[in-house]
């Protein structure tokens, strides 16, 4: 079987390993044997339902074992999976499983009272797995029955340039795009990761940031490749990171800054064994130094290591290694995305598309193993957004002298929140629907707890009531996920326009941005 088969770490570990655990969720656990054969008998069930080569299946749960077998059982039968945002509206999940025509929907118990409207909003939809613990809901297949009731199928062998995947991704017009990932490109990531010690073997790997977010994706495979054990908790929350770091000595877990500052700032992890953790991955946003003085108090000898994605590259683009976090290193390291990952190029272009000497910013493009086939249905944004190979990213960055990556700013103007990615755009839209509204702007601005934060702007119409904040944002919810609406809101009579009618978002930031810096100068001078 060829390499570029992201099912192959199964027929690996199956055969070196098969009673090392592969995979542990509650009191559960599973072998790599018992993972091949239940995840072969699903793919059996799946392709009795109906799933045929290619047809995409969306997976609207909670993280578990079961999410896990999900994504193998379908890359083993043949098909694309397409991982669902949990924390999307009611219309974006339709959107996506519409504009992909997925036909099976795997759903948990948390998900499963969506079903109904998500089939009147996408009526592609024609089957429904139940992933949980209890009995299945009337008109929805049983996970576990499926893989009691069939027979191990062979594999179907999809590898290199096959359709792995479609991963939803927001975009700046307000409509998230399908990004298409290939097996080579999901697998060929995983392996530069590998060799640039991201995991390592003898590891035990904890699944707490979301299953559907590429990364944690990129994690699984990395360590199914390794052949680690893998806890999973369904959710992120302190307490059963901690307690799962107890209970399966866990080493190596990935999470964004803001997770990583609430488990140092959390007083309970002193009633916790936690010796076992080694080493901390995260993404999403760079990590201040404020954090990494916690998290190093906290968590002494933990390494860190940032690795800095794009959907668009499978994910990973760049790696800042655990010396760079060190405290005798460069401190604007650590401002940086790090270095590029082996096998990917990284180039920073001027307005006319010639490259820029270093350290002058312009809008970087990324090119290698993992860049994306396009996005779905989309022609004319997949010609735009890949040029000659180059996957172009619309962020604004510069390459320093010793090839680190800087990200400067967001073309695309998203605001990065949590981990979370929002685009304003996509709020703006949604605000704009408001009866009473005019005109609105959306920005970001910094905050001490998640990065940033949603902002709105809003230009009331003349001769109607202004709405409040709380009614913007219960107008929002109804639109957007509840992580997108604005968390503080202003009124003004007018929005800064530049001579070609553009609204100014630089100068609606100026004020924040401001306040911000005169805040951390004022820190450091006191320190």
């Amino acid at each position: 079987m060829a390499g570029a088969m992201l099912t192959q770490a199964l027929h690996c570990g199956a055969r070196l390993y098969p009673q090392r655990i592969a995979s542990c969720f509650g009191a559960r656990s599973r072998t790599y044997g018992e993972l091949r054969d239940r995840v072969s008998r699903l793919a059996a069930g799946l392709r009795e339902l109906g799933m045929q080569t290619g047809d995409r299946v969306g997976v609207l749960a909670l993280n578990s074992d079961r999410y896990l077998e999900t994504l193998f059982a379908v890359w083993w039968g043949g098909g694309v999976v397409n991982p669902v945002n949990v924390r999307w509206s009611v219309p974006e999940i339709a959107f996506s499983l519409r504009d992909c025509e997925t036909r099976l929907l795997v759903v948990d118990a948390a998900f499963a009272p969506m079903v109904r409207e998500l089939s009147e909003r996408a009526p592609c939809l024609r089957t429904i797995i139940h992933a949980d613990d209890g009995a299945a809901p009337a008109g929805m297949f049983d996970h576990d029955a499926l893989i009691a009731e069939f027979s191990p199928i062979d594999d179907a062998g999809r590898q290199g340039d096959d359709l792995a995947g479609v991963f939803y991704t927001g975009g700046t017009t307000g409509k998230a795009k399908g990004v298409m990932l290939s097996h080579a490109g999901l697998h060929g990531s995983a392996i530069a990761s590998l060799a640039e010690g991201v995991v390592a073997e003898q590891d035990v790997a904890l699944h707490v940031a979301p299953m559907f977010h590429l990364a944690d994706i990129a994690f699984l495979l990395m360590a199914t490749m390794r052949g680690l054990r893998q806890a999973i908790c369904p959710r992120f929350a302190p307490e059963l990171v901690f307690a799962a770091i107890q209970e399966h000595g866990v080493s190596n877990l990935l999470l964004v800054p803001t997770m990583i500052q609430m488990l140092a700032d959390d007083p309970r992890r002193t009633d916790y064994r936690l010796s076992s953790l080694r080493h901390i991955l995260y993404g999403g946003s760079s990590i201040s130094e404020a954090t990494l003085a916690r998290t190093a108090a906290c968590f002494p000898g933990v390494r860190l290591t940032q690795c800095y994605g794009l959907t668009e590259m499978s994910p990973v683009v760049s790696i800042l290694k655990p010396h760079d976090h060190d405290p005798v290193a460069d401190r604007r390291r650590l401002r940086s995305a790090g270095r590029p990952l082996i096998g990917v190029e990284v180039k920073v272009l001027d307005p006319e598309g010639r490259e820029c000497p270093r350290k002058v910013v312009g809008e970087f493009a990324a090119r290698g193993i993992g860049a994306m086939q396009g996005y779905w249905n989309a022609p004319e944004q997949s010609a735009a957004a890949l040029r000659d190979g180059w996957v172009m990213t619309g962020d604004g960055a510069y390459v320093d002298d010793d090839g680190y990556l800087f990200i400067v700013d967001r073309v695309k103007d998203m605001i990065v929140s949590g981990g979370e990615n929002v685009y304003s755009a996509e709020v703006e839209n949604a605000i704009a629907q408001h009866p009473a509204v005019a005109a609105c702007a959306v920005i970001g601005i910094p905050d001490a707890q998640w990065g940033e934060t949603v902002h709105a702007v809003i230009v009331p119409k003349p001769g109607m009531q202004a709405p409040d904040a709380d009614a913007i944002r219960t107008h929002c919810r109804a639109l957007i996920a509840g992580y997108k609406c604005p968390r503080s809101v202003e009124f003004r009579d007018a929005l800064p326009l530049s001579g070609a009618g553009k609204i100014l978002k630089s100068e609606l930031r100026a004020p924040y941005r401001a306040s911000s810096a005169a805040g951390a100068d004022g820190s450091a001078s006191g320190a």
